[in-house]
């Protein structure tokens, strides 16, 4: 299986109020990052097939913004283990559910879904692995212990975007 872990987009800043912060929605920059992430992935030929998410408001829109700009037509689905206080055992749980599928995107929240990324590349949790609002990492999941293939994030995808929108051959008058 390839897992690919998402932290969600940017939803400003959080509420001090936990009911009020689990119906925080993403802010404009957020949902350009889901675009921008979205698109990366289908350049990099990611396939999914099923988007699993946290069951808070801004980790759900950003699976759907996410998934919608990636074609998916299935339904989102919802796992407390990606809610910011699931542990790592709920995490295994959700991942042996699905572990009948090729690829699984899940979208969760800091600080767990980074620690859970640590823990399944290390297997004892020692790495600390910094993932930005709307980071997608890829993880091998049939090699042992998991292996990382990439992580990306959004400052990283415009960057490449800028650069490849730059033509590298000078220009030419045509007369």
């Amino acid at each position: 299986m390839n897992l690919y872990l998402m932290r969600h987009a940017n939803a400003g800043l959080s509420r001090g109020n936990p009911t009020l912060d689990a119906k925080r929605a993403l802010i404009k920059d957020g949902k350009e990052q889901c675009i921008l992430m979205a698109r990366l992935l289908s350049a990099l030929k990611v396939q999914v097939d099923v988007i699993v998410s946290s069951p808070l408001k801004r980790s759900l829109q950003t699976a759907q913004l996410v998934g919608t700009e990636m074609g998916y037509d299935a339904r989102v689905e919802i796992s407390a283990a990606l809610e910011p206080d699931a542990d790592y055992a709920d995490f295994q749980q959700m991942l042996a559910h699905y572990s009948g599928y090729e690829g699984v995107l899940a979208v969760g929240h800091n600080p767990n879904i980074f620690q859970f990324l640590g823990r399944l590349v290390t297997g004892n949790g020692g790495a600390a692995i910094r993932m930005r609002k709307g980071s997608v990492a890829r993880v091998d999941l049939d090699r042992h212990p998991p292996l990382l293939q990439w992580l990306i994030d959004p400052r990283m995808a415009r960057a490449i975007y800028a650069s490849v929108q730059k033509s590298s051959r000078p220009k030419t008058s045509r007369k």
